[in-house]
């Protein structure tokens, strides 16, 4: 593995483990063994550092925003999908404790997370779209958009509540809790299904 891309595994699991503002240059150097004008040689300051982890993240996410406009999805494909979401936010957990401060001193971060939203949740109304189309889901627009706000805000939000009431931040917590969400807006026979689903999906260790 080469120098810069160990420096930023080092990064993400300090940044994860304490939290970025508690995380120093120096610190990360020191974990890696090696010195600081090494680390500064591929990252000049903390900055560009948490930017060369986000744009990793943007990157593994960038497949699930984009999936193919005719994949035929099964029901439990959807479920799959937003699993598979969840896990790579909870691998870039850090990102998402205290989001707005990290944000707002990172201008460039903003418009990466601004621009991330805005993909999240056009794909997030692309699905749902096909589950009206297939029959699945009754309610009308305005409520589907207030859908999409509302997982949004759970994937955001979700791993981080979790830690603040001192539990491991559980994938599968938070997509259960989207999967709650969206069966109230499906019809009863998959609602039911999916309802089950939600409770074998919680209870199985994944």
């Amino acid at each position: 593995m080469k120098t810069r891309d160990r420096i930023l595994e080092c990064a993400l699991k300090l940044f994860n483990q304490k939290g970025e503002p508690n995380v120093s240059t120096m610190e990360v150097a020191n974990e890696m063994g090696i010195s600081p004008g090494n680390l500064y040689y591929h990252f000049h300051g903390k900055e560009p550092l948490v930017l060369g982890l986000f744009e990793r993240f943007q990157h593994e996410l960038a497949p699930l925003l984009d999936p193919p406009a005719d994949a035929q999805l099964e029901p439990q494909d959807y479920w799959l999908f937003l699993h598979l979401i969840v896990e790579r936010m909870a691998h870039y957990r850090f990102l998402f404790q205290d989001l707005s401060n990290l944000a707002g001193r990172l201008p460039k971060l903003a418009k990466g997370i601004r621009n991330l939203l805005t993909a999240l949740k056009r794909t997030l109304a692309s699905l749902l779209a096909r589950l009206k189309a297939a029959g699945q889901l009754v309610s009308d627009t305005q409520a589907l958009g207030q859908l999409v706000e509302q997982i949004t805000m759970t994937l955001l939000f979700s791993l981080d509540y979790q830690r603040i009431i001192d539990r491991e931040g559980e994938v599968q917590v938070v997509v259960y809790q989207i999967m709650m969400l969206v069966a109230p807006h499906l019809l009863p026979p998959a609602r039911q299904a999916t309802e089950r689903l939600a409770l074998r999906y919680l209870d199985s260790p994944i």
